[in-house]
């Protein structure tokens, strides 16, 4: 069976370009996505894998349809060639039932072995410094520079711009869950107290003055349209 998959990133996206390429290319089943890439809840992606079948074919518009990063992309489509799916991709004319195909599995295979050894070497160093210094394994504690500066540009939209939550963490390229969480910290902390957490040698952050009093949401004055595209009556870019 021949088994098609759209994928594109926001509702206001078509679907309507890959789907035509699909249909034309001869598929029996298209399976439609409308979510980033980035959110690793995929219902249709699930629902196509459990479809799949030894022997079939798996059509995509481009590779990055199937994943939201390099590496799982890869994995899966290393995972579903062992299991005798062929996949081809229309635009970069990947077809993994041919001799070039194969090649560009055991380029994709290698990549993945080399990312897994590089992580290890770099986990192993960074461990090694660790116990050199004395200290013990993990994160550091804090926020990075980043996310405070997304949790002060959250609190100055949350507050000042009539914005829903979806435009707020699609804006900031937040998912879902990281909004919530940045809202839980922004509702137990000042914007004084978020921009006076001081850098440790680990380039994180830290409170600089102790445990937080819980405080209501205050707005702070910052260029939104510069820094995350959204500007006052429109919508998240």
């Amino acid at each position: 069976m021949r088994i098609g998959y759209a994928r594109v990133s926001t509702k206001e996206q078509n679907l309507n370009l890959q789907i035509e390429a699909l249909e034309k290319a001869g598929c029996e089943i298209i399976f439609r996505e409308t979510i980033s890439g980035a959110t690793k809840v995929r219902p249709e992606l699930d629902k196509m894998i459990a479809q799949l079948r030894k022997g079939d074919e798996l059509l995509v518009w481009r590779l990055d349809r199937l994943g939201r990063s390099l590496k799982h992309i890869i994995d899966l489509v290393l995972s579903l060639s062992e299991e005798g799916i062929i996949i081809k991709g229309l635009t970069n004319g990947v077809d993994t039932s041919t001799i070039n195909g194969r090649l560009f599995l055991n380029i994709m295979a290698s990549l993945a072995d080399y990312e897994r050894e590089l992580i290890r070497e770099r986990t192993k160093a960074g461990l090694e410094s660790a116990r050199a210094r004395g200290r013990m394994g993990g994160r550091p504690k804090g926020f990075s520079k980043d996310t405070i500066f997304k949790l002060l540009v959250m609190r100055s939209v949350y507050k000042d711009l009539d914005k829903t939550p979806e435009q707020i963490y699609k804006g900031l390229q937040l998912t879902r869950a990281t909004f919530y969480r940045y809202a839980k910290i922004l509702d137990s902390h000042t914007n004084e107290e978020i921009k006076n957490f001081r850098r440790n040698r680990n380039d994180r952050f830290v409170p600089s003055n102790g445990r937080c009093n819980k405080k209501s949401l205050h707005p702070i004055t910052i260029s939104l349209k510069s820094t995350v595209g959204i500007e006052k009556g429109g919508s998240s870019k």
